[in-house]
């Protein structure tokens, strides 16, 4: 893999872009972090969709801009939603996000995300843990934990994304992109992104709204991946606790533009 520095020109570019154009993600996520998805989308310039009856997913994924799928809370009704969701979403065009959520940690979800990875997904974000399982490898996590730096699932990833021709992005204390033959880096963010619950999963519905954009799929993707580790470090000033720093998040998001990435990661 051809190892690129990550370039904040074109993410800045990409983040305005996303403003701009105020993505609809329909999001099919787990029920512990859907307001919290929904709050990030909105502060970050989308709009968040939780269309989850199975009636209406399919009619709903060839409507929206982009289609996440979360796996954290999965069951036998979601997953059939998840698979209408996903099949109306190829038929019309719309990119979709699989975010392997404790992958490796139980063989339902484990069997029906690799049964999904042959449907095209357009991005797929995970921790190094799940990135690992994924590729069929032993990470080392705890449920939704990953007990593994990023760096060391920076092979799988490149792995998963040749296989699947797709854009594979392992977040940690270092955010590593892979698509293409090329990696991108961003370094970045504050450990209370991890003492918040469902940053991750957030991140990944931002992936989905990245990924519905005319600009390199790559670029946008590492656009909201600075986004949120940016967001996190200026939360982290103006909180003293998990609580106040996930409100602190939430407004960092909504006034963070293209200028302040620039800044913040310069040529």
């Amino acid at each position: 893999m051809n190892s690129l520095p990550f370039d904040s020109r074109a993410a800045a570019i990409a983040l305005n872009a996303l403003r701009e154009a105020t993505p609809l993600v329909h999001c099919l996520t787990n029920q512990v972090v859907a307001n919290f998805t929904a709050n990030v989308l909105l502060a970050s310039g989308a709009a968040p969709a939780m269309v989850v009856a199975r009636e209406e997913v399919a009619e709903f994924a060839a409507l929206a801009s982009a289609l996440l799928v979360n796996v954290g809370t999965l069951d036998c009704t979601q997953a059939e939603a998840m698979r209408l969701a996903v099949s109306a979403a190829r038929r019309a065009g719309t990119p979709w996000v699989l975010d392997p959520v404790a992958v490796g940690a139980l063989s339902f979800r484990r069997d029906f995300c690799h049964a999904l990875l042959a449907q095209s997904p357009a991005a797929i974000r995970g921790n190094a843990a799940e990135i690992r399982a994924l590729a069929g490898e032993a990470g080392q996590g705890r449920g939704v934990d990953s007990l593994d730096a990023s760096e060391q699932a920076l092979a799988c990833a490149c792995q998963l994304a040749q296989q699947y021709d797709t854009l594979v992005i392992v977040t940690g204390a270092t955010d590593y992109l892979c698509q293409g033959g090329q990696v991108r880096a961003i370094h970045g963010g504050d450990v209370r992104l991890q003492q918040v619950t469902g940053t991750g999963c957030a991140l990944s519905a931002l992936v989905a709204a990245a990924c519905s954009l005319k600009e390199s799929r790559l670029d946008a993707a590492a656009a909201v991946c600075a986004l949120m580790k940016l967001g996190g470090e200026q939360a982290a000033q103006h909180s003293r606790g998990p609580g106040s720093f996930s409100v602190a998040l939430l407004d960092g998001l909504s006034a963070i533009d293209g200028a302040m990435l620039r800044a913040r990661w310069p040529a």
